[in-house]
Formats: structure tokens, C-alpha cells, sequence
């Protein structure tokens, strides 16, 4: 069974990936420094596919598998934001 991602909602701290199978899948936004740091209409603007969420402005790019096995920004420049954030 292949799952995808159906929608896509953020709240102050939070992305919550709403799947094909039911399950919602809320992620903290500190996972992707990107969407951490865009404003409400940058986030807005995903495109939701089959294999994960795109956004063209942001350049950030979001697997659903990735969210499954807790996996947040693979990047250098994710990671390089992650060591710089107050635990």
C-alpha cells in the first residue's frame, strides 16, 4: 500500500500532514528551518503529491517516508539551523 499525503494545516509550532490511511501526522516545525522560518502565506503555498509536499519559494522539499521514519531537514543547512536552536 503506497500512503500519501491527502492535506496539509500548520499551527504556531506545528505542521500536521493529514494521510491517505487516516492517520495525521503532526511535526514540529523546528524540523525544517525553512518553514520555521517562513510566514504563514509561504507555508500556504505547498503542493501536495504523491511521494510529499513541495514548495517552490521555499526550496524545500518533504518526503512522506521521511515523515514516517522521523526524519526532519537531511540538509546541511537544516542541520547547521538545528545546532544553532536552544535545546
Amino acid at each position: 500500500m503506497s500512503i500519501s499525503a491527502k492535506s496539509v494545516r500548520f499551527d504556531a509550532d506545528s505542521m500536521w500532514v493529514e494521510l491517505s490511511d487516516g492517520r495525521t501526522l503532526g511535526v514540529p516545525l523546528a524540523w525544517f528551518p525553512r518553514l520555521l522560518d517562513a510566514n504563514p502565506a509561504q507555508r500556504e503555498a505547498v503542493e501536495v503529491g504523491g511521494l510529499g509536499l513541495h514548495w517552490e519559494a521555499l526550496d524545500e522539499d518533504i518526503s512522506i517516508e521521511g515523515l514516517l521514519a522521523g526524519r526532519g531537514d537531511q540538509t546541511r543547512r537544516g542541520r547547521a539551523a538545528e545546532e544553532r536552536r536552544p535545546a
